[in-house]
């Protein structure tokens, strides 16, 4: 019998792992991980932000299929994930640590939740929901006033969820999980906070870490719809100086060491238990994060910082030493887990729009695309992106498009559809959009389900008073909200 661990990190950029090439970054579990498995080099969040891309990764479908917009819309249980599908075979599926749906008393699809980490009261960021206009988020000061060593909330929990993925596993080898078993592991960091342990940001003299890319006007092209986007996270308004952006970028490097480490002990678990033969483990983050490229902090956008994934494959059956080029998604997690524990696809998901990663693997489907898109906060209108081969589009309702070519400009310097000569391309890259959706139906939908939610909540007015916050709370944390009632 197969077991599947799946680790989920949040926020994690691929650019910051050494199995990407980071020749800075210190993640030797995760590149030992990646020697002896599948890498995939161009995977994608379905939404790079955190409550749709977990929605998404849940059930296997697109955020517009399922309604799922922005981080006042969490996951509540329907439609059924892949969890429901492994209970439903009699398969033993537990999650421990960061979920980010609605809360523990919705079926979710786990026999046990463990340390769950769900949306603020049931309810989420509602201001976020707030798109036209959208309010300044004063909140994001605090990434700035945050960043350097030290300890944290998220820090703290991460360490419970190791420490409880660790012993999990010593029940599972003493055969107290059953015959047959799924864990989800799911970490919150290096989401910001941006504080990290001293033991790992000292792993970062600041005078070694790289410095952010594309930092000065001209060094990218520049676009109305992100140009809104940044004037309204104003992330970067609060960075001092040059130190103040090294000191964040050494944290977030610490965070990502200190993520690695986890990683590292709950395999060696796995090894030591002697689970390790019969287990697929499987890795990825349910995002990026720009960490200062072009000024933009956080994620909220489609550049690769932001949009493109890391995502490892490895143990039982899977291929060592692989590198995959075929564009992947969080979607493809749904037929991938169920296929390696042998459970039937249920007749009800034939029209899910994942793949197996084990087919991808092995070379199907390779002119595939990977899709995308954003309806939350500070977007003035809907983005979606189509990875396909070398290429991404951008199409932004309303507003031009977006093109590159990630072969030959894998930092986005080069906007294409500002170019001549590139016009079949373009119209490729919307006919693949168009095959996956509407853009102008889902924008008009996703604006009309916020303005319902708002309406159902007391209105704009009301729903500004709750102010926002930086992040969603640790268990037992108090949030620290910005911009609501003094």
């Amino acid at each position: 019998m197969t077991n599947v661990l799946f680790i989920m990190s949040d926020e994690h950029s691929k650019r910051v792992a050494g199995f990407y090439g980071n020749e800075t970054i210190k993640t030797p579990h995760l590149d030992a991980l990646a020697a002896r498995g599948t890498v995939f080099d161009a995977a994608y969040t379905n939404c790079p932000i955190c409550v749709p891309a977990r929605a998404a990764f849940a059930t296997g479908r697109y955020v517009h299929q399922i309604g799922h917009w922005d981080n006042a819309f969490p996951y509540a249980g329907t439609p059924p994930a892949w969890g429901h599908r492994l209970q439903a075979a009699g398969h033993r599926c537990d999650s421990i640590g960061k979920l980010h749906y609605r809360g523990s008393t919705d079926p979710a699809g786990f026999d046990d939740e463990i340390l769950p980490l769900h949306v603020l009261n049931g309810e989420g960021d509602i201001q976020g929901m707030i798109r036209r206009p959208p309010p300044k988020r004063p909140s994001t000061a605090q990434l700035a006033g945050d960043a350097g060593p030290g300890e944290s909330t998220y820090i703290a929990y991460d360490r419970q969820i190791r420490d409880a993925a660790c012993d999990w596993l010593r029940a599972a080898a003493a055969g107290e999980r059953g015959e047959g078993w799924t864990c989800f592991v799911s970490f919150v960091c290096p989401h910001f906070p941006l504080v990290a342990s001293p033991e790992f940001f000292d792993l970062y003299p600041l005078d070694e870490v790289p410095m952010p890319r594309l930092r000065e006007a001209g060094d990218f092209p520049d676009h109305p719809v992100l140009r809104t986007l940044r004037a309204v996270q104003s992330y970067e308004d609060h960075f001092r100086d040059e130190e103040h952006v090294r000191i964040a970028v050494a944290a977030y490097y610490g965070m990502v060491s200190f993520l690695d480490d986890n990683v590292g002990r709950i395999l060696a678990t796995l090894e030591a238990t002697g689970l390790a033969e019969d287990t697929v483990v499987i890795y990825a983050s349910d995002h990026g994060d720009n960490l200062g490229t072009r000024t933009f902090w956080g994620k909220s956008n489609m550049y690769e910082e932001s949009a493109a994934i890391p995502m490892i494959m490895a143990g039982k059956d899977v291929p060592a030493g692989r590198r995959v080029a075929t564009p992947v998604s969080l979607i493809d997690a749904h037929p991938t887990i169920l296929e390696a524990v042998g459970v039937a696809p249920d007749p009800a998901d034939a029209d899910l729009p994942g793949r197996s990663l084990f087919a991808i693997v092995e070379g199907a489907d390779f002119d595939r695309t990977a899709f995308s898109e954003y309806h939350a906060v500070a977007s003035i209108t809907g983005i979606f992106m189509v990875r396909f081969g070398r290429y991404k589009y951008v199409y932004y309702v309303d507003h031009r498009p977006q093109l590159y070519d990630l072969e030959a400009d894998p930092f986005e310097t080069r906007d294409l559809a500002l170019e001549a000569g590139y016009e079949a391309v373009l119209v490729e890259g919307e006919r693949r959009l168009r095959e996956i959706c509407d853009p102008e139906a889902v924008n008009a939908r996703a604006f009309a389900d916020q303005a319902a939610r708002i309406e159902a909540l007391g209105g704009s007015e009301k729903v500004m008073s709750a102010g926002s916050f930086p992040y969603t709370p640790a268990p037992g944390e108090t949030p620290r909200i910005s911009g609501g009632p003094a």
